[in-house]
């Protein structure tokens, strides 16, 4: 996901094996969400790509299909959540039958693979196997669907009392023979890139805008209402001595791209650090972009995640 711009732009090679000629898109929307879009956008966009979105509304990826397959939502299939901050699994149920001709994901993948010729018993599990397959024993299968979820065998505070797997059984961050924290710069700093950091002096990073769940919701009309339109948070002294006032179009850039939107001086964005609010869907930009237009696709190092607060960027008034 994190280099699927540049993975959708190369060709077939020993290094990074055949060129990709087809793409299922489910549960994501990678043209708004994945980082550079630049080269997302260019990648969807070519005529020898067949690309096969399956979803509930008109997203930016959508907008690329080929064929746009109904799916459904939680509220018409079976699906089970793991703990995410608690400790509880937890199940859910489908309220209401599949609406019109959607189909959940699950059922696409089984129906595809007979279509493929692909016999393997795996391939026929239906949801509530799949569901099941996703716990331990320690899970009560039952029990969840009777409840709707279970409490996991789990302390609520597992080092309440100490245990770590140290000699002393305590933490310890410096410690002779444990090593001690590192600190591994940016890929973009004045540190690490400081020629780039003079052409491009701001540090951006992009927390999601407060009424989006990255660009889950951007589609709802009053939730669009309450954030305004795509904006962009930057100190009173980096907005002062570029001529940026509050609320004036500004464009953002780096050597990867443009993103335009509005200017919001503020002391939540510390001085030599900007926010760009995210995700907007591009289309619903300013300019038919949005803040991932500036982000690269380096992964971390731990872990190989994406990078998206690791961003040097320019702002200046949007010319008129």
């Amino acid at each position: 996901m994190v280099t699927i711009g540049d993975d959708l732009l190369r060709e077939a090679s020993p290094t990074f094996g055949p060129k990709i000629e087809a793409l299922v898109v489910y549960n994501s929307n990678p043209v708004a969400v994945a980082p550079e879009s630049p080269k997302v956008v260019r990648g969807f966009m070519r005529e020898d790509l067949f690309t096969v979105v399956l979803e509930h509304f008109m997203t930016d990826t959508a907008d690329h299909a080929d064929y746009v397959l109904p799916a459904t939502t939680q509220l018409e299939h079976l699906d089970v959540h793991t703990s995410y901050g608690h400790t509880y699994a937890m199940i859910n149920e489908p309220a209401v039958a599949p609406l019109g001709q959607s189909k959940p994901n699950t059922q696409i993948f089984r129906e595809l693979a007979a279509c493929m010729g692909y016999d393997e018993p795996c391939f026929r599990d239906d949801d509530e196997t799949l569901a099941r397959s996703a716990f331990s024993a320690e899970v009560d299968f039952a029990t969840l669907r009777r409840d709707g979820w279970v409490k996991l065998p789990l302390p609520e505070a597992p080092f309440a009392e100490g245990g770590f797997h140290t000699p002393s059984g305590r933490c310890a961050i410096d410690a002779p023979g444990l090593g001690v924290p590192d600190h591994v710069a940016n890929h973009e700093s004045a540190l690490s890139t400081p020629e780039l950091a003079q052409r491009y002096p701001l540090a951006m990073i992009s927390p999601p805008a407060r009424n989006f769940l990255n660009s889950s919701f951007v589609n709802v009309k009053s939730l669009r209402d309450i954030e305004g339109e795509p904006v962009l948070e930057i100190h009173a002294a980096d907005a002062r001595p570029r001529g940026i006032a509050d609320g004036a179009t500004v464009r953002v850039f780096n050597d990867r791209g443009t993103y335009v939107c509005k200017a919001v001086l503020s002391p939540r964005a510390r001085p030599g650090v900007v926010n760009g609010l995210g995700i907007w869907w591009r289309k619903l930009g300013l300019a038919g972009t949005n803040v991932n237009e500036l982000t690269h696709q380096k992964l971390t190092d731990i872990g190989r995640a994406p990078s998206f607060y690791d961003c040097l960027v320019e702002v200046a008034p949007l010319s008129p």
